[in-house]
């Protein structure tokens, strides 16, 4: 047997074992994918699944049609590749969600870090690469966009000329990161249309963004064109997307979909359910339209 052929028969056996071992069987967990309509490019979160490995993650994640798995660094990618996964968002470049471009102080190790893992993430054959504000200490918003537009330029030219999109996450300050910068997408917006990068872009967190301003389908209606990639996630809670919150996810992705948007919507909840992967095959159905 050819080592390329003994790869493949190993790795279906194990993810009939694994596929078993969590309850379903392969033909249940092929029903996800083979219901999926391909208008959505569907990925997952690996935080939320503590208790998975992150091989044992993309094991699943292939059986459901999903094509990647979200804010993974170098050190997992050459375990979706053996899946034929993407690293749909790329981490690692960041030093904190707290410590952003907005502060100056950051910038030398911000962008050392990020012309690093830029080239990391165009060698490696992906996209998507995350950034944060960081908080603001007392800044104000105009000091916060004049930073962070003097650090992000420094590494912009790269990532243009490598392909390598820098993308921004909005959080609410609210509930989950007291005191983030770009906790609204007027901030996050003004910020793409000062660096007027095609390479910079918002990523546009569902949950986060009804718990700061609400408004989801109009604002991704109207502002599509800020934003590259979306997370889910139920309202209030963070959980499953389902009829037990107060989003309709269905409505929110057609609006995208409605956009012409061809880019990733990652889940991002956190299970209640006692059997997390029904609530990750619920929630993949409920958002394909």
């Amino acid at each position: 047997m050819q080592r390329r052929d003994l790869i493949k028969t190993l790795a279906a056996s194990a993810s009939t074992v694994f596929i078993g071992s969590t309850g379903f069987t392969k033909q249940e967990a092929n029903e996800v994918s083979s219901q999926l309509k391909g208008n959505i490019n569907h990925s997952v979160c690996q935080w939320c699944y503590p208790d998975l490995s992150l091989e044992e993650l993309c094991v699943i994640a292939k059986e459901f049609g999903l094509i990647g798995i979200d804010l993974i660094g170098p050190e997992g990618w050459d375990t979706l590749k053996k899946y034929g996964l993407e690293s749909t968002m790329c981490n690692g470049a960041e030093i904190s969600l707290t410590e952003g471009f907005n502060d100056p102080k950051y910038h030398p190790l911000l962008v050392d870090n990020y012309t690093k893992l830029i080239k990391q993430v165009a060698q490696a054959g992906f996209t998507n690469l995350i950034c944060f504000s960081g908080n603001k200490r007392g800044m104000d918003d105009e000091t916060g966009l004049e930073n962070c537009v003097s650090g992000l330029q420094k590494i912009l030219p790269l990532a243009e000329k490598l392909g390598v999109m820098i993308q921004m996450e909005l959080f609410n300050s609210k509930i989950n990161h007291p005191d983030y910068m770009c906790d609204n997408t007027r901030w996050g917006i003004e910020l793409c249309k000062r660096l007027d990068s095609p390479n910079f872009k918002l990523l546009y967190d569902i949950y986060h963004m009804q718990i700061s301003e609400g408004d989801i389908i109009r604002t991704i209606t109207d502002d599509h064109q800020y934003f590259g990639h979306y997370h889910t996630a139920g309202v209030p809670g963070r959980n499953e997307i389902d009829e037990t919150q107060e989003l309709f996810y269905p409505a929110i992705i057609k609006a995208i979909v409605d956009t012409g948007y061809k880019g990733v919507v990652a889940q991002e909840f956190i299970p209640k359910n006692d059997k997390p992967l029904e609530s990750l095959k619920k929630s993949i159905l409920i958002c394909d339209v």
